[in-house]
């Protein structure tokens, strides 16, 4: 038996802690260093992911746009998430069947750099109903809320997200 991807975002707490319950609709592939896709729940080193990757979103057609969140939601640690969630990337205005490049970086890409524990890292795809243009920039990385900066841009359910893991290098197991 295979495990459906929402599943997997069950699992992994991102279906209920950082967004309600919902369908995929649109597959959407995340890929770090030109070579390596990103599936739920993958282990990535901090060094791995410090430049921004290739989002492509397999969906739709031109006219229909999508905005991208990239959200940590352990902040400062995944045993009292008590500042969670800390947003690292948002781009709007993205064309259905092309990539993030396309869009609009609303909040630059910021590396992700856990202190302490592992560290969830959610790539989110939002379906607009109409361009966002700039859209509502949150006043601070800090203490995001992916479900309010859904709302206050009109933004339904999720339609795709990818999620993983990381924590930091010093604490990386030694093999």
């Amino acid at each position: 038996m295979t495990m459906m991807m929402s599943d997997s975002l069950v699992v992994g707490r991102v279906i209920g802690e950082v967004v309600d319950y919902f369908t995929s609709t649109v597959k959407m592939s995340i890929t770090y260093n030109s070579n390596k896709e990103v599936f739920n729940g993958q282990e990535l080193f901090p060094s791995s992911v410090t430049t921004k990757p290739k989002v492509h979103v397999l969906g739709g057609d031109l006219r229909t746009f999508y905005t991208l969140i990239l959200t940590d939601p352990d902040v400062p640690g995944p045993s009292d998430p008590y500042l969670r969630e800390h947003l690292h990337w948002i781009v709007t205005d993205i064309p259905g069947t092309t990539d993030a490049t396309f869009g609009k970086e609303l909040v630059h890409y910021e590396m992700p750099k856990p202190n302490i524990g592992i560290h969830r890292f959610v790539f989110l795809l939002f379906k607009q109903k109409r361009r966002l243009q700039t859209g509502i920039k949150p006043p601070s990385r800090d203490k995001f809320c992916t479900r309010k900066f859904a709302e206050e841009n009109e933004l339904d359910l999720p339609v795709a997200a990818v999620f993983f893991n990381a924590q930091r290098a010093t604490a990386c197991r030694k093999r």
